[in-house]
């Protein structure tokens, strides 16, 4: 849909908008199943990568039996999913809150399928107190820092896990699985030095041939890391029935590891800004949000009203949001994407919108659009098929 196409969608609704292009989005889901096809895995989604129970379950339904369960940021939102009849739920963050371990304990105790991850002894302890309390038995992921470290002082990679090694993680789960109501059932390990780090990166191209390199020299170490944990894990005994790993960035190489029974896959789907600059990762647009212009302040400027949707992370110009449609805007670096206004520079050429028309732009983390929205339009062949809440939406936030 071109920039025309986007002000006659949006003509009569209120400005801002969130818009979710359900065609993109079934056709992004179809690539992530090409990729993992022949490999024997499944596919789990990540739910921060969407917050959005409609998107969630379109993106199961279309994925079919290539697609198995939820990824969930944290223990209140797998208990909110199950709620709504998500089931197979992997909490990919560990937490000790009681209360909400007492609610997920609950309903596991009730047939549901919600494992946590652990990766400390105090992870152990409050998982197990409200398993006892709950008069059943917690699954329980054990999570594998795979960063590589080649020294002490040097860690590329994000800093999850303290458990850097096959034998640390044995000896947490002989400890977890000597308490009365847990049962470690596999690991996850995620690579977020290769899954998550833009190779193509457009605001920093003197950097991208490090990244490249640095991913070359990491993807066989997160392969070893990863089977040598598995190992240890069998012969202290556990039934390893999951193997977690990858992310939408990695997909190629974390389905080729024998020892992985699922990839995850979260942002391809609605495919934020970020995923444009990954050379082994192709999806297209799905998710946009539209400002008013409000001003011209002078000749070659337009603002709009608001927009400071900037993402989480390393700061830099790659956080903002993209001004996507009409082509060729670009920020006043003095102001970026604003609180309460985003000036813009327009194109020599090209159309230039007027004062009340939408500038359309992407965030360039796909979840937390639905963050600054209570209600996604879903559009269906260039019109407005459904209007449905995010989690805001539903008076829920998990962050």
């Amino acid at each position: 849909m071109d920039w025309r196409g986007f002000v006659a969608l949006l003509e009569g609704e209120r400005l801002p908008a969130a818009i979710v292009d359900l065609d993109a989005l079934d056709r992004n889901v179809d690539r992530v199943k090409d990729a993992i096809e022949g490999s024997g895995k499944t596919c789990r989604v990540a739910s921060k990568s969407v917050r959005h129970v409609g998107l969630l379950r379109r993106i199961l339904e279309r994925g079919g039996e290539a697609f198995r369960g939820l990824m969930c940021f944290t223990l209140e939102e797998a208990c909110f999913l199950y709620d709504r009849g998500f089931d197979d739920l992997l909490v990919a963050y560990p937490s000790v809150q009681p209360a909400a371990l007492r609610e997920l304990a609950r309903r596991v105790a009730e047939g549901a399928t919600i494992r946590p991850m652990v990766d400390a002894l105090p992870h152990l302890e409050a998982c197990a107190r409200a398993a006892r309390e709950a008069g059943t038995t917690l699954e329980v992921i054990v999570e594998l820092d795979v960063a590589w470290q080649p020294t002490d002082a040097l860690h590329l990679g994000a800093l999850r896990s303290p458990l850097r090694g096959a034998a640390a993680l044995r000896d947490l789960a002989l400890r977890a699985n000597a308490m009365d109501g847990l049962e470690v059932v596999g690991l996850m390990g995620y690579e977020a030095h290769v899954a998550g780090l833009p190779d193509d990166n457009p605001f920093s191209r003197a950097l991208n041939p490090m990244r490249r390199a640095l991913k070359r020299l990491a993807v066989p170490r997160v392969a070893r890391a990863r089977a040598e944990a598995t190992e240890a894990l069998r012969s202290a005994g556990v039934d390893v029935r999951v193997v977690n790993g990858g992310g939408t960035g990695s997909l190629r190489t974390t389905t080729e590891e024998a020892c992985v029974t699922e990839v995850t896959a979260g942002s391809g789907f609605l495919c934020s800004h970020l995923f444009d600059y990954f050379r082994d990762a192709r999806f297209e647009p799905a998710a946009f949000f539209a400002l008013e212009v409000s001003r011209a302040p002078e000749d070659g400027v337009i603002t709009c009203l608001g927009g400071g949707y900037v993402a989480s992370g390393e700061p830099g110009w790659d956080r903002l949001p993209v001004p996507w449609m009409p082509p060729g805007l670009g920020y006043v670096s003095m102001e970026g994407a604003g609180e309460v206004q985003t000036p813009l520079r327009l194109p020599r050429t090209g159309p230039r919108p007027r004062v009340g028309e939408p500038v359309i732009f992407r965030h360039a983390k796909a979840g937390e659009l639905a963050e600054r929205f209570d209600t996604y339009l879903l559009v269906r062949d260039g019109e407005v098929a459904l209007r449905e809440p995010t989690y805001r939406g539903e008076g829920r936030c998990f962050l």
